[in-house]
């Protein structure tokens, strides 16, 4: 009983802290989606604009958020002292769609400041275990102080819509899995999973840790100010563009009478729209029009602005175009990347690490045991930086032909991935049991 009290207890705890973050997160949210709320306007002017000019949003955290997710593609997992992937872990990855799914957990983890990775026991006997991406919104874990692990999490979910909605709850401890569903109260809806893991099945990828701070910070979270001073002066603009920028109208020396047609029944006024031709019958009216407003002002702040994301995104000035040229060869691509290929390289180290901890736990409920080589595990990362082929590959040859690089690994830095270097691995075999091609590949090497 004392058992069952405890775990309800702990439900109930992490299900209120989950509820917490909600707000926080759907702010996050609605800004990479760009549907935030348009800063600085106010009420009164917003209702008289109406929808004459609908708010204009400059998603710049979205594409920020995308260009580092772009440069983050896991290739592979490696033991310490291994020269190639290990292929059992690989089948597992990809027989659970982490291909694809990785790509969004590193998203949500750039955008919200963490995503989670739940591994559970396989459907079947023989079959891989199950590892699937999951959302904050969704799934909280909570940390031990003293460790900083996780020591208990929970994953919420509904099922069904209105009067047949169900909500769902499984909490995950370091010793079991249980799931719950709620009818006034949480109740057990089966059989505890007693895995005896010792540890909490859920990981979480966490984007900008900090002591103090161990489940992160979203990538965009210090540019939301000057994506909001931007929105707003885009939105200035074109209110500008709609009241001012196209030269206003006037006409004096007008009365009532004068829209009235010769049956006396009124007839409209002149339309303010942009095209449309103003007349009149009488001799003494005077027609003009006000010097029209300049919008280079509104262009200047959003350039400034655009200058200010950038480098607090460290994202290189042909990527916003607010410089006029493109960098003028490859070195000067790789020059103008520096700072967002080291930004790049620093999240490989966290998410690698939380990566590698999956994979142990994949090892665990594959084989029923810790394997203690897989403390030297290492995630292997697509290079983060822009690809010049030519170069590199120049690079690479003398390298090998130095004898400094052997040859897997100069395929490796040329990007090859796992089953690529696989292949390559056959042919060569292929062509050492062929002396023909043996003999002739000796003569190009120069032997």
């Amino acid at each position: 009983m004392e058992g069952l009290m405890a775990v309800s207890s702990a439900l109930v705890r992490l299900d209120a802290k989950l509820a917490a973050g909600i707000p926080g997160l759907d702010k996050l949210d609605k800004y990479f989606e760009g549907e935030q709320p348009l800063k600085y306007m106010a009420a009164a002017m917003q209702a008289e604009i109406g929808d004459r000019v609908s708010q204009l949003v400059l998603n710049w955290l979205r594409f920020g958020a995308e260009a580092y997710e772009n440069r983050l593609d896991v290739e592979g997992f490696r033991y310490r002292g291994s020269n190639s992937s290990d292929d059992d872990l690989w089948a597992t990855w990809q027989a659970n769609g982490l291909d694809e799914q990785s790509q969004q957990a590193h998203l949500d983890s750039l955008v919200l400041g963490r995503s989670y990775v739940i591994v559970g026991s396989p459907d079947a006997a023989g079959d891989e275990p199950i590892v699937s991406v999951e959302s904050p919104f969704q799934v909280f874990a909570e940390r031990n102080p003293r460790t900083r692990r996780v020591s208990a999490a929970v994953k919420r979910w509904q099922e069904g819509e209105g009067e047949d909605a169900v909500q769902w709850a499984t909490l995950y401890l370091p010793d079991s899995t249980e799931t719950f569903a709620f009818a006034k109260e949480w109740k057990s809806a089966g059989s505890a999973d007693n895995h005896e893991l010792g540890v909490v099945p859920v990981v979480p990828l966490v984007n900008r840790p900090r002591i103090l701070r161990p489940d992160g910070l979203s990538e965009f979270q210090d540019v939301i100010p000057v994506a909001d001073a931007a929105n707003k002066m885009a939105t200035d603009m074109m209110v500008s563009g709609e009241y001012h920028a196209m030269p206003r109208r006037w006409a004096s020396a007008l009365k009532a009478d004068d829209f009235v047609d010769p049956n006396g029944n009124p007839i409209n006024v002149w339309s303010r729209d942009a095209g449309r031709l103003w007349a009149t019958e009488s001799a003494e009216t005077k027609f003009g029009q006000f010097q029209e407003s300049d919008l280079a002002v509104f262009h200047n702040s959003i350039k400034l602005l655009a200058q200010l994301a950038s480098q607090m995104l460290a994202l290189p000035p042909h990527y916003l175009s607010f410089v006029g040229d493109n960098p003028a060869s490859a070195d000067a691509i790789r020059s103008s990347e520096t700072q967002l290929v080291k930004r790049v390289e620093r999240k490989h180290t966290y998410l690698g690490g939380a990566w590698e901890d999956v994979q142990r736990l994949v090892l665990r409920f594959k084989t029923g045991k810790w394997d203690p080589a897989a403390q030297g595990l290492e995630t292997q990362w697509r290079d983060p930086s822009t690809p010049t082929v030519a170069q590199k590959a120049d690079a690479v040859v003398k390298l090998v032909q130095t004898g400094i690089l052997p040859i897997e690994q100069a395929r490796q830095d040329l990007g090859y991935t796992q089953e690529q270097r696989n292949r390559m691995v056959e042919m060569d075999d292929r062509a050492k049991s062929n002396p023909d091609i043996a003999n002739l590949a000796r003569a190009v090497n120069g032997e």
